[in-house]
């Protein structure tokens, strides 16, 4: 078996992993990247979740049904008919994949470009920093890094009594792969992948039921958000059901026969499809060997501190193996703040920042802190809010559904954090993580000049009603 040695070894090549690699090749490290995923011929397929069976091709389902969707119902309303409208789902899902393989293509190009050692199989950390090497094809080889990154992502969580089969029971996998629309799908869990996996189907021909064992619709925004998402997903055909815990799925004659308990009534449904979407765990398993000396979490997350640092010198971890939210974004950064830690600069994620999307439509996009937080941390607040109906943008573009909200400190202004609901949330919320970076103020929002008709005048409008000076609505 032989050895080789790097400056820096990652293990994983999501979104944590490979954005790290690139960046310690910048500052002229010997990299190696370890990878084990393939595409559906055998190819190597850097990217992780994300890209693969996460957020890439999810959003690239959502704007194919989005498109369809318009087109069905919102476009008699511009003066544009469509007759014979139909949709090929085989088409979609090549779409799908096209965007994908094209992406897996473009890393491998970036790490030839940037001179990194790129090995398609699975890493193992031994002890010394040693990483055993198991490739999908070839001998199993070790190499040794001054420095070792733990980037392996998560995976999906199971529940009891719900087999997950891909092909009748689907995880997040199997739910981008439908070779027709299911005439029934439910859905365990209303979270971000439910509500958007669900969104898909919805809008493509799907009578769509997500069973959500909470009382409340996505808590984590508040409850203003989280009313008038539930709404609009009534009005779109979703049908939620909230403190609702289901107990059992089975296939039977080809069909999902689930049983769930609604208080203390235990009922059943019966679907084509059902999808399991209660959120994922870190990839842990597998990945450290029993003489490594990386501590574990108790829920199996690799232990860090505040710099991603693990109990073992010169070991790092990232992303979704350890604390903090499970997002892409997220992970990239600290790949970065990692490497340019280890390079002797001053790598720094603020975690309180780290802006969170589901891409419904419309968008739901938050940042920092939420009423319910501040309120139960005696924190005193201002709030202003603003509609996209009151926008001119909105009204124009027939996208006017939503709000934004902003919610300062009463004493100093400063922003404690922003939600909004509506059209091209996911690109809006970009202004106010920047002034929240920055320490901005509302008041640093409202003097800013943003461009007239704009879907952003939202932002602008919010920050002014935090004063009560909202321009547009009455305050």
């Amino acid at each position: 078996m032989s050895e080789k040695q790097f400056d820096l070894i990652v293990i994983g090549g999501g979104p944590g992993g490979y954005v790290a690699a690139i960046r310690a090749a910048q500052l002229e490290m010997k990299v190696l990247l370890i990878d084990d995923r393939t595409d559906d011929k055998g190819r190597p397929a850097p990217g992780g979740t994300c890209l693969n069976v996460g957020c890439v091709p999810s959003k690239a389902l959502l704007d194919s049904s989005k498109h369809y969707h318009h087109i069905q119902h919102d476009y008699a309303a511009h003066g544009i008919g469509v007759k014979d409208l139909s949709i090929d789902v085989g088409q979609m899902i090549d779409r799908k994949r096209g965007v994908v393989r094209q992406l897996n293509g473009g890393l491998l190009q970036l790490f030839k470009a940037n001179k990194i050692e790129f090995a398609n199989g699975r890493g193992k950390l031994k002890n010394g920093r040693c990483v055993a090497v198991e490739p999908v094809e070839g001998d199993p080889w070790e190499a040794t890094g001054k420095h070792v990154i733990l980037a392996a992502g998560s995976v999906p969580f199971t529940i009891p009594n719900v087999e997950i089969d891909n092909e009748h029971i689907v995880d997040n996998v199997g739910a981008l792969e439908f070779s027709s629309v299911p005439e029934r799908l439910g859905i365990i869990g209303a979270g971000v992948i439910g509500l958007e996996m669900g969104s898909v189907w919805q809008r493509l021909g799907s009578e769509v039921i997500l069973f959500e064992a909470l009382k409340e619709l996505l808590p984590v925004v508040d409850p203003d958000v989280s009313k008038a998402a539930a709404r609009i997903f009534k009005k779109q055909g979703l049908d939620i059901r909230l403190d609702t815990r289901v107990a059992s799925a089975e296939v039977v004659d080809g069909k999902v026969k689930v049983t769930f308990e609604q208080g203390d009534n235990t009922k059943t449904e019966t679907f084509d499809k059902l999808l399991v979407a209660v959120g994922r765990k870190a990839a842990s398993e597998g990945l450290l060997a029993e003489d490594s000396g990386v501590q574990l979490t108790d829920r199996g997350q690799v232990e860090v501190d505040e710099h991603c640092r693990t109990s073992v010198e010169n070991v790092w971890a990232i992303g979704d193996l350890v604390r903090g939210p499970m997002l892409a974004h997220k992970a990239s950064e600290e790949g970065v703040a990692v490497v340019e830690t280890i390079a002797g600069s001053h790598g720094h994620i603020n975690l309180d920042h780290v802006p969170w999307v589901i891409y419904t439509d419309p968008e739901i996009a938050w940042v920092g802190k939420t009423e319910r937080q501040l309120t139960d941390a005696g924190i005193e607040y201002r709030a202003g809010s603003f509609p996209f109906a009151a926008t001119g943008r909105g009204l124009a573009m027939g996208e006017a559904q939503g709000h934004v909200k902003i919610l300062a400190d009463a004493e100093t202004d400063r922003i404690l954090g922003a939600q909004i609901i509506g059209p091209t949330a996911s690109e809006m919320i970009a202004e106010i993580v920047v002034a929240m970076e920055f320490a901005g103020a509302s008041e640093d929002l409202a003097r800013i000049v943003h461009a007239h008709p704009t879907l952003s005048e939202a932002i602008h409008e919010a920050a002014l009603s935090v004063d009560k000076r909202a321009i547009h609505k009455a305050n």
